[in-house]
C-alpha cells in the first residue's frame, strides 16, 4: 500500500466577490491510495475561513503513512484529522472511492443511497456585481434551465442590495427561488432590517446572515418567512453547537469544511431527525471533490438544489469532468467509485 500526495493550484475563470473578499485561485493537495491494482484519488482544498490552511493541510498529510497491508488501518488515521478537515476530506475521500470501487457500486450508494439517482437539481451562483450585472447573470441562468439562483450580497448597503434582489424577483418571476448569501456581512440590526424588506420578494433563505460565532443572532431572525440557514457557523463553532442553538432552518454541508463526504452524510441524516433541511454546496473546488459532493447530495434521501454547478468557475481544472450540466441539473456518475479519472499525471 503506498500514500503520494501532490499540490495544484487552479485559477478562476473570474474572482468571485464576497463579503469576505474575492476568491481568485484554489490550492490544494491531491491525496492518492495504491492499494494493490487498485487506486483511490481523494483531493484536500483549504479554505481559510471555512477550514485549515494549506500549510497546515500540507503538514496533516504529511504525517500520513501507509501501516501495514490491510485499508482499514489506514482508515484509522482519519480520526487523527479531525481538527483539519480539507485533509481529512483529501484521505476519507481517496479511501471511500477504493470501497466503493471494490464494491462495484458508484460512490454516493456506498455512503447508504438508498435508490439510483440519476441526477441531481443545482442551483447558480451570481457574485456581487452591479443591479444590471447581476439581472444579466441570472436571466442567463435561468435561460440555461437552473430554477434555482443564490445571490451574494453583503458588500454593499441593505437598501442597495435589496434592490438588486427586487431587481431580479421582477425581471424572473415567481417561479424561480432565489436564495442570499451574505457570507456574514450583516450586523444584527441591518440583518433584521433586511429580513423585513426581503419578505415580500419570498426570499427561500438567507445564508449566514450574520457572523459566524453569533448564533444568538442567527435564532433571533428564526420564525420568519425568510428561513436561516447556516455555513460560516459550522466553521467557526461546530455542527452540535448550530443544532443545539436552534440556530438554523438550513444548514449548509460543504463536505470540505466537515471532512468528506461521509461526514456530509452523517451531519445531513441528524439536521433531517430535527427538521433541518440539509443542503450540499462546494467550496469551489477541483473535479475529485466536485464530484464527491454530488454523490453525497445522491446519498439523501430529499435532494433540495444543491451548489454543485461550480466547474465553470475555474478557468481549468484537474482533469475531465465526466459529469453534465443539462437543465439546471447535474448528472450523477454511475461507475464504480467517485468515477473521476486517475488524475494523477496532470498538472
Amino acid at each position: 500500500m503506498r500514500v503520494e500526495t501532490r499540490e495544484f493550484s487552479l485559477q478562476l475563470e473570474s474572482p468571485l466577490d464576497t463579503a469576505h473578499g474575492s476568491i481568485e485561485h484554489r490550492k490544494g493537495i491531491l491525496v492518492r491510495v495504491e492499494d494493490g491494482d487498485e487506486v483511490g484519488i481523494g483531493e484536500a482544498t483549504p479554505l481559510p475561513g471555512w477550514t485549515e490552511s494549506l500549510p497546515a493541510c500540507r503538514a496533516a498529510l504529511a504525517d500520513i503513512e501507509a501501516p501495514g497491508d490491510e485499508l482499514s488501518n489506514l482508515e484509522e488515521r482519519l480520526t487523527t484529522l479531525e481538527s483539519t478537515p480539507a485533509a481529512r476530506h483529501g484521505l476519507s475521500l481517496a479511501l471511500a472511492d477504493i470501497r466503493a470501487k471494490r464494491d462495484g457500486v458508484p460512490l454516493y450508494r456506498h455512503l447508504g443511497g438508498p435508490e439510483q439517482v440519476e441526477v441531481i437539481p443545482a442551483n447558480a451562483t451570481v457574485g456581487d456585481c452591479s443591479p444590471a450585472e447581476t439581472v444579466d447573470a441570472v436571466v442567463d441562468a435561468v435561460s440555461a434551465g437552473f430554477e434555482c439562483v443564490k445571490v451574494k450580497v453583503g458588500v454593499r448597503s441593505v437598501t442597495d442590495d435589496v434592490a438588486r434582489l427586487r431587481t431580479i424577483r421582477d425581471a424572473v418571476g415567481s417561479d424561480i427561488e432565489l436564495r442570499v448569501d451574505v457570507n456574514g456581512g450583516w450586523s444584527r440590526a441591518q440583518a433584521r432590517e433586511a429580513f423585513h424588506k426581503l419578505d415580500p420578494l419570498r426570499i427561500a433563505y438567507v445564508e449566514q446572515p450574520v457572523s459566524g460565532d453569533d448564533l444568538d443572532g442567527l435564532a433571533d431572525l428564526r420564525g420568519r418567512s425568510v428561513r436561516v440557514a447556516a455555513d460560516e457557523s459550522i466553521a467557526e463553532t461546530s455542527v452540535d453547537a448550530v443544532l443545539d442553538a436552534d440556530a438554523a432552518d438550513v444548514l449548509i454541508c460543504k463536505p470540505m469544511v466537515l471532512g468528506g463526504p461521509d461526514k456530509v452524510v452523517e451531519v445531513a441524516d441528524r439536521a433531517r431527525d430535527i427538521g433541518v433541511t440539509p443542503v450540499v454546496t462546494t467550496t469551489i473546488d477541483g473535479v475529485v471533490a466536485r464530484t464527491a459532493a454530488i454523490h453525497a447530495a445522491a446519498a439523501s434521501p430529499d435532494r433540495p438544489a444543491s451548489g454543485l454547478a461550480t466547474g465553470a468557475m475555474l478557468a481549468r481544472d484537474l482533469g475531465p469532468d465526466r459529469t453534465r450540466l443539462v437543465d439546471g441539473s447535474v448528472s450523477v456518475p454511475q461507475d464504480a467509485g467517485n468515477g473521476v479519472a486517475d488524475t494523477w499525471g496532470r498538472r
